[in-house]
């Protein structure tokens, strides 16, 4: 019944219950009334009022609403009955009829004792759900507002509320001035870097119109037409030392519009040299940057509205990039000058190279472990994705320097790469970045060492004597024979001409960091971008390319970091991509019949690299044919099937009971049916073929057999084996089944191509017929 500490307790534990329960939010319908009724009552305390608004918050959107923002004149009471209103998701154009009545309330004069700055965060959340909601008019009466609250806020402190207590003094001190970060006197205008003991409201409301003035700017300050002298060059005698230009406003009155980007222009100028004063307290340095970036993206959206400020603005911010660029704590205001750069250098006629130089090459190489910069780093990079396609550009060439962001913040950044990627690939760049995938996780091991050799004191860095073997990785670093590898593994520029074998002793060193959480959440990010990498370099890959790719696609299956998981990943990675470019390009098979035939040749594959062998092995078999290359011979299907027999008489051999190794199921099956279709091109080859898998019941009946195999793989085998002699057996069938043609025209030979186990069942019944079956 009354409205005192304890109904405050329970509506703050009511608050609580409705935000934190997973269950469906109700309340009974009298009570919300209520929780309105209290809402809107001068009667009851503040505290009240904000609790039931946040309850109703909580509740929204909510069916029981009977709120309206129409008739209230108390800036706070409308602050918290719009902030319900705009939480429940605009079905009754809330949003609307909130920004009408904020505009309506600050376009006059208010009464004493109320204050805009309640409003300003509400003004902001329209704009930000409903641009659309405010008229043309209506943003012209903020835009002059905000332009005011800008640049005419009182440099005088505010002065402190007295708290009314017995030994308060009733004779208030005058207030002083306020000041700069560094405690010096502020000569100029107040902005969000100026400090004080106590704020008077305009002071308040200046740092809430800076807070929305580029979504404002955003949203409504390109509207309208451009300034008469939008190409007056006027602006570039000014001086860049001057922070406020006296003379920037000229003798007519400027639109609203024009007005507020004028002055926010001021303001942005002034930010930038108060970020060059040594502030007394860490949070206001970080202040400072904060500032600093907001201010120079603003000054960005102005230039782009009106290109009378471009001139003023590109040699001003030259002189802050070289005032910042030295120093690590400022790079992230390094992006937002870049970007300034890249928008308006044409039309200034600048060269910016430098600032690109320094951004691509330096700030990787040095800050890869600031999480938040490598993320405004790669966005930089998504939001320029086009400046990647220039062949000769500083931006292409520093793509290595961007992959040390990914190896070192992984999962945050897989989904951004995963964007940019296809804009780094093409002809010149898919086989280097093909590499640079393939060692993610080695360059995580690597730049985690340079971090810790680098925060090593000096007296412990001292050169290792050449001659005695590194017993670390940290004295590795040093060392000279790990040097060089060391710089190419962590090179901030391309170099497609150098091959990255010289990396493999670097691999092995690296080992001992295979299970460190950071590489080991990388190794996990690669095979994803591995298929990306492929289905992009599909698009645009011509026969040389695929053949190289296809050809170090084989190399580096020997060459991978020593992680279990991610060897295995990226194994069934490579074998399914390998079909692809099979498919793209069948006539690899015949181009590198030298590679191919060393790699199916090697019995270690099966079992290390079984998932590659079997596609290797399978592509053999599918495109070793006059079908997919006129150049391929009798010779070159007998060398391939003498290789091929000579691997499945490797894994098929009996042997004592104690040293019967176990091969893949799969690899045999593949092996079998890719010998069958070589026959079946070369048919002096059958009789071999046939004898051979005539063997294949002996083979899985033997019992040194049995106790590695399970009974339904050797019963698998049996089978195919069984199919595939039955097919042999009508050598003109088993070559049109073997090898249709390219088009596979008809039904049938389609359906061959998608599943050769269903034209071995078609053939098995053609020989042994069940009873009532007809073919054809």
């Amino acid at each position: 019944p009354e409205p005192g500490p304890e109904a405050a307790d329970c509506l703050q534990r009511l608050h609580l219950t409705v935000a934190a329960t997973k269950y469906p939010r109700k309340l009974d319908g009298k009570f919300v009334e209520l929780l309105q009724t209290v809402l809107c009552s001068s009667k009851y305390p503040e505290q009240i009022q904000v609790l039931c608004a946040a309850i109703l918050r909580e509740m929204s959107p909510c069916n029981d609403l009977i709120l309206s923002c129409d008739d209230i004149q108390d800036t706070k009471l409308l602050s918290l009955v719009s902030s319900v209103l705009l939480a429940q998701g605009n079905k009754k154009a809330e949003v609307s009829a909130v920004g009408q009545r904020i505009v309506k309330v600050l376009e006059k004069r208010l009464p004493e004792g109320q204050s805009a700055r309640y409003l300003l965060p509400v003004l902001s959340n329209v704009i930000s759900l409903s641009p659309e909601s405010l008229t043309e008019e209506q943003t012209n009466v903020i835009s002059k507002k905000m332009a005011d609250w800008l640049r005419y806020a009182s440099i005088q402190q505010g002065v402190a509320q007295p708290s009314g207590g017995f030994f308060s003094n009733p004779r208030t001190r005058q207030p002083g001035p306020v000041t700069e970060v560094d405690g010096a006197i502020a000569t100029d205008f107040f902005t969000v870097l100026s400090v004080g003991q106590y704020y008077t409201q305009d002071q308040w409301l200046n740092v809430q119109a800076f807070s929305m003035l580029r979504n404002w700017l955003l949203c409504y300050g390109g509207k309208g037409l451009k300034t008469p002298n939008s190409d007056d060059k006027s602006g570039m005698d000014r001086s860049v030392t001057s922070m406020v230009s006296t003379t920037s406003t000229s003798s007519r009155v400027l639109p609203p519009k024009e007005r507020l980007r004028e002055k926010a222009f001021e303001y942005c100028q002034r930010l930038i040299e108060q970020s060059n004063r040594r502030p007394l307290k860490k949070d206001d340095g970080d202040l400072q940057k904060a500032c600093l970036i907001e201010a120079v993206t603003i000054m960005d959206i102005i230039c782009k509205q009106d290109s009378s400020y471009v001139y003023r603005a590109v040699s001003f911010l030259k002189i802050l990039h070289g005032r910042i660029c030295g120093d690590a704590t400022y790079a992230r205001a390094l992006l937002p000058i870049a970007q300034f750069f890249l928008n308006h250098s044409k039309m200034a006629a600048v060269d910016s190279d430098a600032i690109y130089k320094h951004l691509f090459t330096d700030i990787p190489a040095q800050l890869f472990h600031s999480p938040s910069l490598a993320f405004e780093f790669v966005q930089f990079c998504k939001d320029n994705s086009q400046l990647f396609t220039e062949t000769s550009s500083i931006f292409r060439q520093s793509y290595p320097n961007l992959f040390k962001f990914l190896a070192w913040n992984s999962p945050p950044l897989i989904s951004e790469f995963v964007d940019l990627l296809p804009f780094l690939l093409d002809a010149g760049t898919a086989i280097e970045i093909f590499h640079l995938l393939l060692d993610l996780p080695c360059l995580t091991a690597a730049l985690d060492i340079q971090l810790r050799s680098t925060a090593l004191p000096t007296s412990e860095r001292a050169a290792c004597d050449p001659a005695v073997k590194p017993a670390t990785c940290l004295e590795a670093f040093r060392h000279p024979l790990y040097k060089t590898m060391f710089q190419y593994l962590l090179r901030t520029k391309s170099t497609p001409e150098d091959a990255p074998e010289r990396l493999i002793p670097l691999r092995q060193l690296l080992g001992s960091l295979a299970s460190s959480p950071r590489v080991v959440q990388c190794a996990e990010t690669v095979p994803v971008l591995l298929e990306l990498f492929f289905r992009v370099v599909a698009e645009f890959a011509d026969g040389p390319l695929i053949n190289q790719l296809v050809v170090l696609l084989l190399q580096r299956s020997d060459q991978l970091y020593e992680i279990p998981a991610f060897k295995d990943d990226v194994y069934r990675v490579l074998s399914s991509q390998l079909v692809m470019l099979c498919k793209l390009h069948p006539a690899l098979i015949v181009e590198l019949s030298k590679e191919i035939l060393e790699f199916s040749g090697t019995v270690s594959n099966i079992q290390n690299k079984e998932a590659i062998f079997t596609h290797v092995v399978w592509a053999i078999g599918e495109y070793m044919s006059v079908s997919y290359d006129k150049r391929c011979t009798v010779e070159q299907i007998n060398r391939f099937f003498e290789t091929l027999e000579a691997m499945l008489f490797e894994i098929t051999q009996l042997r004592p009971l104690a040293s019967t190794p176990s091969y893949a199921p799969r690899a045999i099956s593949v092996l079998m049916a890719t010998l069958t279709k070589l026959a079946a091109r070369s048919q002096d080859l059958i009789p071999r073929v046939s004898m051979f898998l005539s063997k294949m019941r002996t083979f899985v009946q033997s019992p040194a057999v049995t106790s590695v195999y399970c009974e339904e793989d050797l019963e698998e085998i049996l089978i195919r084996a069984t199919e595939l002699m039955n097919l042999l057996k009508m050598p003109s069938v088993a070559q049109f089944v073997f090898t249709p043609p390219v088009d596979a025209s008809t039904r049938f030979q389609r359906e061959v191509n998608d599943s050769l186990p269903f034209a071995l069942r078609i053939v098995t019944r053609l020989l042994e017929p069940a009873p009532g079956f007809m073919p054809g």
